[in-house]
């Protein structure tokens, strides 16, 4: 636990601080041992006890010291040929050091081999990971709700692993977490319905759940067995990944505090946020060998698809009426010519977008109040305090004079606030408020850590010893806003802005002809740009759930269907994967379009140096022989658009090359050069031409339009590492958008050349 510094304010944010990835420490349970280029670098001090090995002795002769030359073989070339990169796997179990059998896991971080060597009960027989599952998903499939689902899943999870109490814990938004579920031993005081602070599972600590969904502790009055290195000075190892990563010191004495002699939770991530964890807990010190805490890992990645799908149909109902209140509104607005009444005056109006009991829209120096709202002169002054304080176009807060103190004055009616900036210059707001909910928490303890003094006189935070239910009433708390209303919101300004924007067009009618035109096409445009975006953004949910569906169905039912019914199933997954990829590069593209572009002066050297170093695994897999001239210029450019440019066409031509030595350079033309080369119209004579050129497979001269098409392909979908086909036409956006042009010369079989100009 990180101690404050004096003068240091001490808060939840020392926990928030603490470096847990990086221990410097194993569990005495196994032996680490750390490999570079297949010498051992560093290794756990607790050699002796497994394999009766001086640490310096397991130093100096890495594997080769531990394992028979048959195993070591087999070792070794699993490390060659898995996928180890953040991934821990278990390669096998066998005899280490002349001792009995290990288990051995090992994955692959920052360019270390990290291998983990548990001892195994020979005495207990192997469990079928995915029979055990099966088994468990047959019984949680037959449940109706989230609360019972969670309930089996705890139930589940008990029988699996034999812990005294297994609990389903979930996160709030405020990093609070309560238990929803629990499956316990009967002498065991219950924890059900009890909420504990963000600081029982800080903020570092979460996101390390994310990224290794399972975390073991065999015995928490272990003594940690410190990491040894061969090179002085070296970084900590980052133990992210690993099984017998010894953890925090705070952590430990809090589960001592509660009782528990060993502990194990599993990760249940919604998308790629932590939604919960299955903690269990066992009175006395409990190692779960391999193969069950497989199952376990396994159960949670099927629970983890199974609560994101549960939870979205807890919301669609909910989504689909707002919807609905958000089609008729704007087809109000696009019919009202005056825009106040259409917001305020419909029967479908603010009220039932957003259900709330009040709202307001100030618009054009105009104030209108609909249901339960503050008083008009509270209203503009909370507007006057938005101008200044509103952090982007969108606000919402559950607790508004937490941010705002006046609002103490009129919590029964805004407690709670979301607003929408219509406009900087006018300063025109929608306002949704909801009133003051009140709250009984029941807290497993008191929430407040208490603050010691440690001899030196620096104070730090210690975990809490009391587990009794402590009550507290909350006020100036509304009910939450939920991410369905946060969009509905952000769908309403973007239709009104385009109201305003197509109004403002129509005035401009009077303009001559050309001015009409030029405006109608940057609006086509633009509208063209919101669209895809906004298509694409709402259907990836969609299209995420009805992938989640797909793939639980074919875990949970492929072995009961026939060849050709599987066979549909997996066609439907791959299906929807590519689209999933197709919303992806359609997204970029968009984007591309709609960002704000930072222009500096860039040296196209320096960029050249940072995309080949970002590339050169995949260049020196392929042998790629790249050659950048040295001179390249500087321009103003976006430094981060531009590399996406260089970086696409590199990628291209790697891609598409079938020589034995494929062979890429990239420079500029010199002015000889440029006078036999057929340039576009539009690019002026003083341009910078720049070109990546390969030696490739060529493009017949009738395709040279077809390529910089949105999702158009050339050759078969697999063909050639497959793709969108969406790369060349972001680079055409890109550079279009810097005021220049790219176009192409090739020779079918010999290879391409990409020119392109970058005038700002």
């Amino acid at each position: 636990m990180r101690t404050a510094r004096l003068g240091e304010p001490v808060d939840l944010t020392n926990c928030d601080r603490e470096p847990i990835h990086i221990p410097g420490a194993a569990q005495p349970h196994g032996v680490m041992l750390v490999l570079r280029d297949d010498q051992a670098v560093q290794v756990s001090g607790n050699t002796a006890q497994h394999f009766g090995l001086e640490v310096a002795e397991v130093l100096d002769g890495g594997l080769e010291r531990l394992l028979e030359p048959e195993v070591l073989e087999r070792v070794r070339a699993s490390l060659r040929s898995e996928p180890l990169d953040d991934n821990p796997l278990f390669l096998l179990s066998a005899p280490a050091g002349g001792r009995g059998l290990f288990d051995l896991i090992a994955h692959r971080r920052a360019g270390l081999t990290i291998l983990e060597f548990e001892a195994v009960n020979t005495g207990r027989p192997r469990v079928d990971a995915y029979a055990e599952v099966k088994r468990a998903l047959n019984r949680l499939n037959s449940t109706s709700g989230l609360a019972e689902f969670t309930s089996v899943l705890a139930r589940e999870v008990q029988q699996l692993t034999g812990f005294d109490r297994v609990m389903v814990y979930q996160f709030g938004e405020d990093g609070t977490g309560t238990v929803i579920a629990e499956e316990r031993r009967d002498d065991l005081t219950p924890f059900l319905g009890l909420r504990y602070p963000a600081s029982d599972i800080p903020r570092q600590a979460r996101a390390l759940y994310v990224q290794n969904p399972l975390r073991i502790i065999a015995d928490v009055s272990y003594e940690p067995a410190p990491m040894f290195s061969r090179e002085t000075g070296s970084e900590p190892l980052d133990m992210s990944y690993c099984v017998l990563r010894s953890v925090s010191p705070v952590h430990i004495q809090y589960l001592k505090n509660m009782g528990v002699g060993a502990s194990m939770s599993v990760s249940l991530v919604h998308g790629k946020e932590l939604w919960g964890l299955i903690a269990c807990h066992h009175q006395t010190p409990r190692h779960l060998p391999y193969d069950l805490r497989s199952a376990c890992e396994l159960l949670g990645q099927v629970a983890s698809v199974q609560v994101s799908a549960r939870q979205e149909q807890l919301d669609q109902s909910y989504r689909l009426n707002l919807k609905a209140a958000q089609t008729q509104l704007v087809e109000r607005m696009a019919e009202e010519r005056d825009l106040l009444e259409a917001l305020v005056g419909s029967d479908t109006n603010l009220l039932q977008l957003i259900h709330t009991p009040g709202a307001a829209v100030i618009l054009n120096g105009e104030t209108v109040l609909l249901g339960v709202t503050p008083p008009r002169e509270q209203i503009q002054a909370l507007q006057m305090w938005l101008d200044v304080h509103a952090d982007g176009d969108v606000l919402h807060t559950a607790a508004l004079s937490q941010e705002y103190p006046p609002a103490a004055a009129f919590t029964a009616q805004a407690s709670g606030l979301l607003a929408v900036r219509l406009s900087q210059s006018r300063h025109d707001y929608v306002m949704w408020f909801r009133p003051e909910e009140l709250q009984t928490v029941t807290w497993g303890g008191d929430p407040n850590k208490p603050v010691e003094v440690a001899p030196d006189g620096s104070e730090r935070l210690t975990p809490r010893r009391s587990f009794e239910a402590w009550m507290e009433t909350v006020r100036g708390r509304s009910r939450p806003w939920l991410p369905e209303e946060l969009a509905a919101a952000r769908a309403l300004r973007r239709a009104i802005m385009s109201v305003v924007l197509r109004r403002m067009d129509e005035l401009g009618a009077l303009n001559d002809h050309l001015e009409r035109s030029n405006a109608d096409l940057e609006r086509s445009n633009a509208d063209l740009d919101a669209f895809a975006y906004i298509a694409s953004h709402d259907l990836k949910e969609p299209l995420r759930g009805l992938h989640n569906y797909s793939v639980f169905l074919l875990e949970a039912y492929e072995h009961q269907l026939d060849e050709d019914g599987a066979a549909k199933l997996r066609t439907l997954v791959r299906l929807t994967q590519r689209m999933d990829a197709l919303i992806d590069s359609l997204l970029l593209y968009s984007r591309v379009g709609r960002m704000d572009l930072s222009f500096r002066a860039t040296d196209l050297n320096e960029l050249m140096r940072e995309v080949l170093d970002v590339l050169s695994p995949r260049l020196e897999q392929l042998r790629v022989n790249v050659q950048v001239a040295p001179d390249l210029p500087t321009l103003t450019v976006d430094r981060v658009r531009t590399g996406e440019i260089f970086s696409n066409l590199i990628t291209n031509a790697m891609k598409y090359n079938d020589k034995p030595q494929p062979a890429v350079q990239i420079g500029t033309l010199r002015p000889e050069e440029r006078a036999d080369l057929p340039v576009p119209a539009g690019v002026p004579d003083h341009a910078t031409i720049l070109f990546v050129s390969d030696n490739g497979i060529g493009i017949r001269e009738k395709h040279f339009e077809n390529i910089f098409r949105i999702f158009k392909r050339l050759h078969a979908r697999d063909q050639f590492g497959g793709g969108t086909g969406a790369g060349l036409t972001i680079v055409r956006k890109i550079v279009e958008r810097h005021g220049g042009q790219i176009w192409v010369n090739s020779e079918y079989g010999q290879g391409s050349v990409f020119y392109f100009t970058l005038e700002t």
